[in-house]
C-alpha cells in the first residue's frame, strides 16, 4: 500500500512539474534597428500572461510590454516589438512569466545613425545552412545525420551584427510532410534544443527557407502544406517582412553599406525535373529556356529587379537556398532554371549593377565559386554549410571543380562576413570557421573588383 501511495506522489509532482508555466525556447533576437527591435519566445500552453520588461543598460528605469496576443495553444511562439528606443545605444530586457521574472533576458544594441555623419561602420555577420538535430524515434535508422551541435557555442561568443540561416534551420521528416500539427511541432522541437539557447539572443536572427524547412525534400509549388508552411516560418522568425500578398517569404535587410537580398526558393518553384530547355540541349550554350520553369516567380522577380536597381549599397548580397552559379553541380542549381537566371544576368549587366555577390546555403560543404562575365566584373557563389548535419565530399565532376577558387568539404562549417575600409575602398572578408570557431579558409574581396570596367 504504501508503494503505490508513493507512486502516486511520485506521479502527482511529475505532472505538476512538466505542466508548470515556462519558456519552452528563446529569448531570440529579431531585428534590431535604429528605433525599435524584436525579441521573440515560445511559452507553455500554461502560461496566462507574458510580458517584457526593459531599461537602458545602466538606468535603473524599467518599462514593461505585456503581450496581447492568444495564449494557451499547442505552439504559443511570440514576439515583442520594443519601439522609442534610442539609437546606438544598449538595452537589456527580461522575459516576465504569468506576473513573475523568469530570469531569462538578454540585451540588444540599436544601430548607430551614422550615413551622412560617418564612414560606413566595420562589421560582421554570421551566416550557414543545415542544421539538424537527432530525434531517433523518428530518423531513418543507420549512423545519425545529425553531427556536433556544439559549433552554436563559438558562434554564441562572436561579436557580429546578426546571423542568417541559409535555409533547412530545422529538417521535417516523414511524420511531419503532411501533418500540420507536425510542422508546427517540428520547428517547436528544434527551435528549442539547449545548446542554441544562447546563440538566438546573442545576435538578431534572420532566415531564408529551403526545402527541408519548407517541407518534403526538394519540393517547390506542389507542396500542398504551403500556406501552413509559411505560417510556421514566419511564426518562428520574425524577419522584417515577408513576401507581398500573402505570398512567399523574400524580405531585405540593410546593415551599413550592405544589403543582403533574402529570397524564397520554394514557394514559386517548378518541379526539378521539369526541362529546362526546349528545341534544344538541355543546359548547353544556345539553349532555348522553358519560360515555364522558374524558381523564383514572376512576383518575385519583379521585386528583386527593382530592389537591386534602388539599392545604393556598396555590398548587393543575394540569397538562395539552392546554389546559383555552378555549372558543373549535379544538384538542382539556379543555373537550371535558365528563362530566370538568363533574365537577372541580362539585367545586371543591362544596367551595370555593382557590387553583387550570391551567398547559397544547402550542398554540405562550403565553397566560392567564380564565373567570368565578358565586359564586366565576374561573379561570384558562396556557399556557407552544414551547421550540424552530415557533410558531403567533393566527387564526380565537382572533384576538381574548375570554376572553385575555395573549397571546404567533409567539415561542419559556419561562415564570418567581415567588412572594414573607408568609403570608396571598402572590403568584404569571408571566413569559413570550424566547430571551435577555428579558420579553415578566408578569401576576400574590395569593392573595387565588383565595379563594372
Amino acid at each position: 500500500m504504501k508503494k503505490l501511495f508513493y507512486f502516486s506522489i511520485a506521479i502527482f509532482f511529475s505532472l505538476n512539474v512538466i505542466a508548470q508555466p515556462r519558456i519552452i525556447s528563446g529569448p531570440m533576437l529579431g531585428p534590431v534597428e535604429l528605433r525599435d527591435a524584436k525579441v521573440w519566445v515560445e511559452v507553455s500552453p500554461e502560461v496566462k500572461a507574458v510580458s517584457l520588461q526593459f531599461n537602458k543598460k545602466g538606468d535603473t528605469k524599467t518599462k514593461t510590454l505585456l503581450y496581447k496576443g492568444e495564449l494557451g495553444k499547442d505552439f504559443n511562439p511570440l514576439f515583442f516589438t520594443v519601439g522609442g528606443l534610442d539609437f546606438n545605444t544598449t538595452y537589456q530586457y527580461k522575459i516576465w512569466i504569468n506576473g513573475k521574472t523568469s530570469l531569462k533576458g538578454g540585451e540588444f544594441t540599436t544601430k548607430d545613425l551614422w550615413q551622412w555623419r560617418k564612414q560606413p561602420p566595420e562589421f560582421s555577420f554570421l551566416t550557414g545552412s543545415c542544421s539538424y538535430f537527432n530525434e531517433p524515434i523518428y530518423d531513418r535508422p543507420g549512423t545519425p545525420y545529425g553531427k556536433d551541435s556544439s559549433i552554436f557555442e563559438p558562434m554564441a561568443k562572436e561579436k557580429s551584427a546578426f546571423m542568417l540561416w541559409l535555409g533547412d534551420a530545422w529538417y521535417t521528416r516523414e511524420v511531419d510532410y503532411y501533418s500540420e500539427w507536425g510542422l508546427w511541432n517540428r520547428a517547436s522541437h528544434d527551435r528549442a534544443v539547449p545548446i542554441t539557447q544562447n546563440f538566438l539572443k546573442s545576435m538578431p536572427q534572420f532566415a531564408i527557407w529551403d526545402d527541408h524547412d519548407y517541407g518534403p525534400n526538394d519540393i517547390g509549388k506542389s507542396y500542398i502544406l504551403k500556406e501552413t508552411s509559411r505560417k510556421v516560418f514566419n511564426t518562428y522568425f520574425c524577419n522584417p517582412s515577408s513576401g507581398e500578398n500573402g505570398q512567399g517569404t523574400y524580405t531585405m535587410n540593410s546593415w551599413g553599406d550592405a544589403d543582403v537580398f533574402m529570397t524564397d526558393d520554394r514557394w514559386w518553384r517548378s518541379a526539378d525535373k521539369l526541362k529546362d530547355s526546349i528545341d534544344g540541349p538541355e543546359g548547353l550554350p544556345g539553349r532555348k529556356p522553358n519560360p515555364e520553369k522558374r524558381m523564383l516567380g514572376a512576383q518575385q522577380m519583379e521585386w528583386l529587379k527593382n530592389s537591386l536597381l534602388y539599392s545604393t549599397a556598396t555590398f548587393k548580397i543575394i540569397t538562395l537556398g539552392s546554389q546559383v552559379l555552378n555549372p558543373v553541380s549535379p544538384f538542382d542549381t539556379w543555373w537550371n532554371f535558365p528563362a530566370e537566371y538568363d533574365e537577372l544576368m541580362t539585367c545586371l549587366k543591362e544596367y551595370k549593377i555593382n557590387g553583387v555577390l550570391f551567398l547559397t546555403g544547402d550542398r554540405h560543404h562550403s565553397e566560392i565559386i567564380k564565373v567570368d562575365r565578358p565586359g564586366t566584373y565576374p561573379l561570384y557563389d558562396i556557399t556557407v554549410s552544414p551547421l550540424t548535419s552530415g557533410t558531403h565530399t567533393f566527387a564526380g565532376p565537382e572533384k576538381n571543380n574548375p570554376y572553385r577558387i575555395l573549397g571546404i568539404d567533409e567539415k561542419q562549417n559556419y561562415g564570418r562576413f567581415s567588412f572594414s575600409g573607408m568609403r570608396g575602398s571598402r572590403k568584404l572578408t569571408v571566413e569559413f570557421l570550424g566547430l571551435k570557431g577555428e579558420k579553415l579558409g578566408e578569401w576576400n574581396i574590395t569593392e573595387k573588383e565588383l565595379k563594372t570596367p
